[in-house]
């Protein structure tokens, strides 16, 4: 075991964590591809950006719980701001910032169906 102050995990990540990191960048990048042809360079790198929002999980102990959900847990993962990325996606100038936020807590939500059997803490 490998202790790197984000919890003990086998080696350097387990597999399932992996392959959640590996879908916040093929999915939006799918999604970019998919949907925005023309422009999906940009789509892609600002969908990227939107990875920032996990800066919340540094205000946890431990910083990564892979029996945690994030949905719920960390202050930019709670219901009422997802409805509010929700919302961004509505209009033309914040839609890709909006797709990028929404692709990432369904990730996480996801993933915390698949590791707890819930959808939110």
């Amino acid at each position: 075991m490998v202790d790197f102050g984000i919890g003990l995990l086998s080696g350097a990540f387990e597999e399932p964590v992996i392959f959640h990191i590996a879908l916040h960048f093929i999915v939006p990048l799918a999604v970019a591809v998919c949907f925005f042809p023309k422009h999906w360079r940009k789509a892609y790198l600002i969908m990227m950006l939107t990875m920032l929002v996990d800066i919340d999980h540094l205000l946890a102990t431990p910083i990564y719980d892979p029996n945690r959900c994030s949905i719920g847990f960390h202050p930019l993962h709670r219901l009422p701001l997802i409805v509010g990325y929700l919302a961004l996606c509505l209009f033309s100038k914040t839609r890709w910032v909006g797709l990028g936020l929404v692709i990432h807590m369904a990730l996480d939500s996801i993933d915390c169906q698949v590791n707890t059997g819930q959808w939110t803490n």
